[in-house]
């Protein structure tokens, strides 16, 4: 077990330990998505508050029902479920008080279930063996820095609307260049803190 501090790991999963640019985890939804800033912060928002509460009950469930059971084998499937039922959760609400990002995100709002950067801090946790409270820290954390990565690329990509892009470059393929950047820069915080 880690005697990192909450606060160190939720620093680490924002900055030097991003889960989508280390881990490269959640691009499906990141690269179709940060076309706008606005919807990328709306999906970025939704993807924080997923990620934060079931990596919190994903903790409780393995921890106090799971691994006393010896039914470990089983948590993924769990872990997929109570993920499922967060993400109807997060669309009646959006729907309800924010139609436009509701028609925005389209198909990619349900589609968070399936976001492997919300199973992976799951997994995460569990695999570092994390307490409570660092759990809290590093879901917080990872889905802070899944906000932060679609949003700056969001950002550029609006700037890059009135660059000369190459036409074989237009879209994916540059957006996948820009992440790729990101995620050099960002290996640069490596030397403040990093997590295991």
């Amino acid at each position: 077990m880690s005697d990192t501090s909450a606060m160190v790991i939720l620093i680490a999963a924002v900055f030097t330990n991003n889960i989508l640019l280390s881990n490269f985890l959640g691009m499906c939804s990141f690269i179709a998505c940060s076309g706008q800033v606005e919807t990328a912060l709306g999906l970025g928002t939704a993807v924080t508050f997923v990620m934060t509460l079931t990596a919190m009950i994903n903790y409780a469930i393995y921890h106090f029902v799971l691994a006393p059971l010896q039914l470990g084998h089983l948590q993924f499937i769990v872990f997929i479920a109570v993920i499922a039922a967060f993400v109807q959760l997060v669309e009646m609400i959006v729907e309800r008080f924010s139609p436009k990002l509701y028609f925005a995100l389209g198909i990619f709002l349900p589609l968070i279930t399936v976001n492997c950067a919300i199973l992976g801090a799951s997994i995460f946790v569990i695999i570092r063996e994390y307490t409570f409270v660092q759990t809290v820290g590093f879901g917080f954390g990872a889905g802070l820095g899944w906000l932060v990565a679609i949003v700056l690329i969001a950002g550029l990509q609006q700037k890059m609307r009135y660059s000369d892009v190459p036409k074989p470059f237009v879209g994916v393929p540059v957006a996948m260049i820009i992440t790729c950047v990101m995620a050099m820069a960002f290996m640069g915080f490596a030397g403040m803190v990093t997590i295991q």
